[in-house]
């Protein structure tokens, strides 16, 4: 296929804007898939992506697409998530284009995310094509829409295009845009292999998939590669693209996008941002990868069963091929043995990580309270990051705790700003600015810690607004705070997992919130459970939970009382020594119990 013939676009917008009911639209009117194979979110294909009805992971589909001039184009579209803990899967998509599909609704208007991944595009230096969407709905209100286009992202309204994803309206001329509009990819056939990994993933027959972008040269079958940044040399036996099913190719050449099987089983070898060039005649340097990302949320993962630590890791360390921004490091917990370390972008990331290790690999889990990175200035001048509140230093050793911060753009009507502003308050927030929009909808932009972030306060965002109000956050480093470690004693001993690091002014609240609610969890024992939140030495709440106590007095029908007081007292010594020596069962809700706080 000659270079100007192919286009390499993707397809971004906020969440549940209808970037996969468009994705589909296109895939049935370029016929990739037939109308008997046809379904709602052909290329999410996972499971979980199907019931929450968001897009995870990005997938690609090979659309052949004949024009109004009488050529054929090859169009490699890339469908991308929408939410904001998955925009790393965005820009991963986004560095394999030459274009992007920008889709906003045409009831709810430019939110949040529309705007972040407008940006991500334009630092691409990508081509924009807007698109608003849902114009069939009663409620939709397509000028309004161009005017807020105009407004926020610059866009000149005369390059908006309408369509109805579901009802197919629009869709000809969007895919006439798309090959007018966006550039053919360059790219030097002749010149040395040079192709970038934007995904891979784990298959059990043939090892690791690579999905790549060929920037210059020829892939083909047989030919020896080299990974640049792992250096090891691979034979590839397999290319090939996807329609959306898998294809086998004889080739992949400059501006092609495709998928490589070359025989490699160590699941570490294949990384995405690394650079595949010629064993035999190497490119002189590799293409730039992708920034490393940091985690933004911590918790432990624990198989509640000890003997499925190893399931557990080769579980972690496949989806890892699939999902680089995870990360995992062996841990181990008095409370829940041996376990990991992981790091996710976000709650929704975690859920997600979770799910998949449960569904997919049948595992049992145990999670700890999710927690941030701190930064801890000790008073000897050294600084450490704790991302595990039992390993923060004692109180003795600190000097300051630094927490990270993001700055958070919130988009929503004005007719919900006190209960929002109260909300963002109550959270920490320092206001950055306050821009009212047309339409009285108004944007707002906050610092706001990102531990206050990651604790139901998306959910409650939404249940203020009704559903209206949309978010986005970057990272905007570290501030220092006045925080504390607050402990959860369960008869005097410490229970490390459950752990949590908190703003001092509200410790009082969730230290009460936390005892009053594993009291509720934990199962009356044959003995006293005391269960305190303390601070250091301090203790600032405290709840029992009373013993089981057997009727020893059942078969005393009379008599003298003696009798009776004695077998009281003796029960009273027994039960004493049992609680010295006997130890607490603790369900796996009581650990999911700091996850529900409100």
């Amino acid at each position: 296929m000659k270079q100007d013939h192919i286009r390499n676009f993707s397809i971004i917008a906020h969440i549940d804007h209808g970037k996969s009911t468009l994705a589909d639209r296109l895939l049935e009117v370029t016929g990739a898939v037939s109308k008997r194979q046809m379904m709602d979110q052909v290329l999410d294909s996972m499971d979980i992506e199907r019931e929450r009805g968001i897009t995870i992971k990005a997938q690609t589909a090979r659309l052949s697409f004949r024009s109004a001039d009488g050529k054929t184009y090859i169009l490699n579209l890339i469908d991308t998530p929408g939410h904001v803990d998955f925009s790393y899967e965005v820009s991963r998509s986004l560095s394999a284009c030459e274009g992007a599909i920008l889709v906003v609704d045409a009831v709810q208007g430019v939110e949040a995310q529309t705007i972040a991944n407008a940006y991500l595009a334009v630092a691409q230096n990508l081509v924009i094509i807007p698109v608003i969407n849902k114009i069939d709905l009663p409620s939709a209100d397509p000028g309004r829409v161009r005017d807020e286009l105009e407004s926020i992202l610059g866009i000149d309204p005369a390059e908006v295009l309408e369509v109805s994803a579901k009802a197919g309206k629009g869709i000809r001329e969007l895919l006439e845009a798309i090959v007018s509009r966006v550039p053919p990819p360059e790219g030097d056939t002749q010149a040395p292999l040079r192709a970038l990994i934007v995904d891979s993933w784990y298959d059990n027959y043939v090892g690791v998939v690579g999905l790549v972008r060929v920037f210059e040269g020829i892939l083909r079958p047989r030919s020896d590669i080299r990974l640049m940044a792992q250096r090891g040399v691979y034979e590839i036996g397999e290319i090939g693209t996807f329609r959306p099913a898998s294809v086998k190719e004889t080739s992949l050449s400059a501006g092609e996008v495709g998928y490589i099987v070359a025989g490699i089983k160590d699941l570490k070898k294949l990384q995405v941002g690394d650079t595949v060039t010629d064993a035999d005649r190497p490119a002189g340097s590799p293409l730039p990868g992708f920034k490393k990302i940091r985690p933004m949320v911590y918790a432990g993962l624990y198989p509640s069963a000890s003997e499925e630590f190893g399931q557990l890791r080769d579980a972690l360390e496949k989806l890892v091929l699939n999902d680089s921004s995870l990360v995992f490091e062996p841990e181990t917990s008095q409370a829940l043995g041996f376990g990991f370390r992981c790091g996710f972008l976000g709650m929704l990331h975690m859920e997600v990580v979770q799910e998949r290790l449960e569904r997919h690999f049948e595992l049992d889990l145990v999670t700890t309270a999710p927690t941030v990175v701190y930064r801890v200035l000790k008073r000897d001048g050294t600084w450490v990051e704790v991302d595990n509140p039992a390993r923060l230093p004692v109180s003795g050793e600190v000097e300051t705790i630094h927490e990270p911060y993001v700055r958070a753009t919130i988009m929503l009507p004005d007719e919900y700003m006190g209960g929002i502003l109260s909300l963002l308050t109550e959270r920490r927030g320092q206001q950055v600015s306050m821009n009212y929009l047309e339409d009285r909808r108004v944007m707002l932009e906050y610092d706001l810690p990102l531990g206050e972030v990651i604790f139901d306060f998306y959910d409650k965002l939404k249940s203020l607004s009704r559903g209206y109000a949309s978010l986005d956050y970057d990272p905007v480093g570290y501030r220092p705070g006045d925080l504390v470690k607050l402990d959860i004693k369960v008869n005097g001993e410490t229970v490390d997992a459950l752990s949590v690091i908190v703003p001092k002014e509200k410790a009082f609240y969730r230290g009460r919130d936390l005892t009053v609610r594993m009291k509720e969890i934990i199962p009356r024992q044959m003995f006293e459970v005391v269960i305190q939140a303390a601070i250091g030495s301090r203790i600032i709440a405290r709840e029992s939970v009373r013993a089981l106590r057997k009727n020893v007095l059942a078969k005393c029908y009379g008599g003298d009382v003696t009798r009776k007081r004695k077998l009281l007292e003796k029960q009273k010594e027994g039960k004493k020594r049992m609680k010295s020596v006997g130890r607490v069962q603790i369900p796996q809700d009581a650990f999911m119990a700091i996850l529900k706080v409100q």
